[in-house]
């Protein structure tokens, strides 16, 4: 092979086979990178253009200041990722709100809307794959709530209460007020400063950091450090009373209950079921996956989101009015299914819902209740009512709801009857080992339904072909399990 002289020029004679290998040794120009733009959505079939393609989020830094009086809210968001492609320009989702300013890595960046929750931004110089990269978003303006059928014409979204507001994101609320890469499948750590009136409260995800007080103002540091979806992230507002304890397997706790339903005996037994649920269920499917556990009790001047009248926001769920024990049961039992364990795609809901509902009736069979196999049969006999212009209750298909019924009562009660019926199929000690196995291996990522399939499958050594096509691929009542 030919060498360098002393002057760093090459040789007069050079092989070609030389010239070559040095060209291969010799770093790229700029000029042969080719930047393209991320996609405007990442694809999933019921929100083709939720999410975005191009990076994946590791820490979301959302600073906000929030004004009850106005319904105003400033933030400055700091997005850090990974670039999985030559980015061009990159997508964030932001519904609605004022945006002020971005950059990217501390340089002033071109940014433009794009339908109704694209922001686009486009970077002084294209950012190389694999490479980390900064964007902050300063913003302002009162955030626009979402309705529609996908949630029965509810609000949702950062929605406003009686003296603060309250965070319902599920499925697509989050980019109501803070740009994020808006879809389960792209998880990130997350940190919340919020900063309000004196005298109220801001309670989020994770634990507190810190909190201090200046010119009339409250501000509170969260941090959660697990991986997050952005619909799991929290900001509610208020006027809290709040306590701390430990559960005896030492998870720190924190619940906050609005005061006026302070006196309320459900209110009043939330934090205990909060702390008796999460031990237990640990012992039932694998650790609690998280380092905090607790509650958020609104009062319900709130519309619902769900048929639950809660969330499952991450290691504090919110209630809108105060749970019973079930209820508390549900939404923890969220924290491994659903929480850690994510969809894949919205259409695979009935892994989030089915689950927390088979929890309820698992709860009840080991505390004294019926049986969950009796709740299975009194379901099978006599569904649930469904609500007005809903399709009725076996003819939907489960694994595939459509957009619009993601919380159509089949998706929580058929998924919980599938879950039971499997139960009662392979027996209850491989069933419950496939419990763990789900959570554990899928642990702080995403599936779907067909990897659930398989798994079953593999554990249970039976083929579950015909079952499954019946109970969740197909639009009729199933006649034999």
């Amino acid at each position: 092979m030919a060498t360098l002289r002393s002057a760093g020029r090459l040789p007069l004679a050079v092989t070609a086979a030389g010239a070559a290998t040095l060209a291969l040794l010799a770093p790229a120009a700029a000029a042969d990178v080719r930047y393209e733009p991320g996609a405007p959505g990442m694809g999933d079939p019921y929100f083709p253009d939720l999410g975005n393609g191009g990076y994946d989020v590791t820490h979301y830094y959302i600073k906000t200041a929030y004004d009850p009086g106005t319904d105003e809210l400033t933030g400055t968001t700091t997005v850090k990722a990974t670039t999985t492609q030559n980015l061009s320009r990159f997508n964030l989702d932001f519904h609605k709100m004022n945006v002020r300013s971005v950059r990217v890595n501390g340089r002033a960046a071109s940014f433009d809307r794009t339908g109704e929750r694209e922001l686009e931004i486009t970077p002084p110089r294209g950012l190389r794959k694999h490479s980390a990269f900064t964007v902050t978003v300063r913003y302002d303006g009162v955030p626009q709530v979402l309705s529609g059928p996908v949630v029965f014409d509810l609000p949702y979204g950062f929605l406003p209460t009686r003296d603060g507001a309250t965070v319902m994101s599920e499925p697509d609320g989050a980019s109501t007020w803070f740009p994020s890469n808006d879809h389960p499948r792209d998880k990130a750590l997350v940190t919340l400063e919020t900063t309000v009136p004196h005298g109220l409260k801001a309670i989020g995800n994770g634990r507190l950091v810190r909190q201090w007080s200046a010119h009339g103002e409250d501000t509170f540091l969260w941090r959660e450090d697990r991986p997050t979806a952005t619909y799991l992230v929290t900001n509610s507002i208020g006027r809290f009373d709040v306590s701390t304890t430990t559960t005896p397997k030492g998870v720190p706790q924190l619940d906050a209950v609005d005061p006026e339903i302070a006196s309320d005996p459900d209110a009043l037994s939330t934090p205990r079921h909060t702390t008796r649920v999460t031990d237990e269920l640990a012992g039932y499917f694998g650790d609690y996956p998280f380092t905090s556990t607790g509650s958020i009790v609104e009062n319900d001047n709130v519309p619902p989101l769900n048929l639950e009248n809660a969330l499952e926001t991450q290691t504090r769920p919110t209630y809108q009015s105060p749970p019973v024990e079930r209820g508390v049961a549900h939404e923890i039992g969220h924290q491994w299914f659903g929480d850690s364990v994510s969809v894949r795609d919205w259409r695979d809901i009935w892994l989030n819902e089915g689950f927390a509902k088979w929890v309820e009736w698992y709860w009840a069979e080991k505390h004294g209740g019926q049986p969950a196999q009796l709740s299975f049969q009194q379901s099978y006999d006599n569904p649930p009512p469904i609500q007005p212009d809903r399709p009725p209750f076996w003819d939907l298909v489960i694994a595939d709801p459509t957009r619009d019924q993601l919380f159509h009562r089949a998706i929580y009660f058929r998924g919980a009857m599938t879950l039971q019926a499997l139960r009662h199929k392979i027996g209850d000690g491989p069933f419950l080992r496939l419990v763990r196995t789900w959570v554990d291996g899928k642990r702080y990522g995403n599936a779907g339904t067909g990897e659930f399939e398989a798994l079953a499958e593999k554990v249970s050594g039976q083929d579950l072909d015909a079952f499954f096509k019946a109970w969740l691929h197909s639009p009729t009542k199933p006649t034999t399990w």
